[in-house]
């Protein structure tokens, strides 16, 4: 009989892993989504001017909310570790930039960690790899998932603790 428990056990944990995954992509999806909007809204208004640093705290703030309300609206655990797919894309990012060579107008003679802050943060001045891309292509959508992240764990419920 205990068999016949651990087997139905087992199956619905088969059948939640499929769950999960489609889960996490989606709220990646929405996180992502939620960013290119705010892009292209920037891209429409097409303000002079505005710096970087606004650009990436807009790129935390605008997902922050809005994984705050979709997760308001529909609790999902999923939700509140979507902040690690932003970390695995700037490393993969981070170890692609590292491996570019340098050459003037392209980070001459920089090291690894100014390669990086030039690169994805643009300080104190672009690098020049990827055309001057890293915060669009990296920085950008890394800290829209992370800000959702964090908005969608504010609005988890707390589930009461008992103590045994």
């Amino acid at each position: 009989m205990e068999t016949v428990i651990h087997g139905d056990q087992s199956s619905d944990r088969e059948a939640s892993l499929p769950t999960q995954a489609v889960s996490f992509f989606m709220h990646a999806g929405f996180a992502v989504g939620t960013w290119f909007l705010l892009m292209l809204a920037g891209y429409l208004v097409n303000p002079q001017s505005v710096s970087q640093a606004l650009i990436l705290f807009l790129s935390i703030v605008v997902p922050l909310g809005a994984g705050y309300l979709v997760n308001r609206w529909r609790q999902d655990e999923m939700a509140a570790v979507i902040w690690l797919l932003g970390l695995i894309w700037i490393m993969i990012f981070a170890l692609w930039i590292l491996d570019m060579p340098t050459r003037p107008g392209q980070c001459f003679q920089c090291g690894a960690s100014e390669k990086l802050a030039r690169t994805f943060l643009s300080l104190p001045s672009p690098s020049g790899l990827i055309d001057n891309d890293g915060p669009f292509l990296a920085t950008w959508p890394a800290a829209a998932l992370v800000g959702y992240a964090i908005g969608a764990r504010l609005s988890m419920k707390r589930k009461p603790r008992f103590v045994d």
